[in-house]
């Protein structure tokens, strides 16, 4: 059975399938790396709540900073951010980010090590490079370029997740132990 015949549903995924492209959260002119966060880990906990699973926070978390520096770069380095799209995928997120700059990022395609003094390369690279996969840098035919990541992202067990909803509720009693660890540290 080739994919063309299989039904798909109104957002053109077959059924099972965790695939789904998702449109920049707000116009990119507007756009900050808040929202595109916002955006990025609504589009993961729809498709993955579709699917009755959930992803590790962590992972969560690791896409989050990933979003964070890569749409924080397009808006200070890249000459503005032209666009922001989020696939979800089964086992990982592919993100793409377009800016007006032709430059290829110094850092783009390896580990790197974290800068000693701040003298105007940050930790952006080093972090993207080290939570994402399948980093490539595709130059637009009418100037620009897109920056695309893929995030991977793991099951989490339903039990992590029935304590979280119980601490955010309150229903815990208290604060969550994430909470208690960071409450010396504000």
């Amino acid at each position: 059975m080739t994919g063309a015949s299989r039904p798909r549903d109104e957002g053109g995924r077959h059924p099972g399938d965790l695939t789904a492209r998702v449109p920049s959260p707000v116009p990119p002119t507007g756009a900050t790396a808040a929202s595109a966060r916002a955006h990025a880990r609504a589009a993961v906990e729809e498709a993955w709540g579709a699917a009755g699973e959930r992803p590790l926070k962590e992972d969560l978390i690791d896409l989050s900073l990933v979003v964070s520096e890569m749409v924080t770069n397009a808006i200070r380095h890249g000459g503005g951010l032209t666009g922001f799209e989020v696939s979800v995928e089964r086992d990982g997120v592919r993100l793409a980010v377009s800016d007006r700059s032709d430059a290829v990022p110094d850092g783009a395609y390896g580990i790197g090590g974290f800068p000693r003094t701040h003298g105007g390369n940050g930790y952006g690279w080093p972090l993207i490079n080290r939570l994402a996969e399948e980093v490539t840098v595709r130059h637009r035919p009418r100037g620009g370029k897109t920056i695309s990541a893929r995030v991977p992202l793991r099951p989490a067990l339903a039990q992590d997740w029935t304590g979280l909803a119980r601490a955010r509720s309150g229903a815990a009693g208290g604060s969550s132990p994430s909470e208690d660890a960071s409450a010396g540290h504000a």
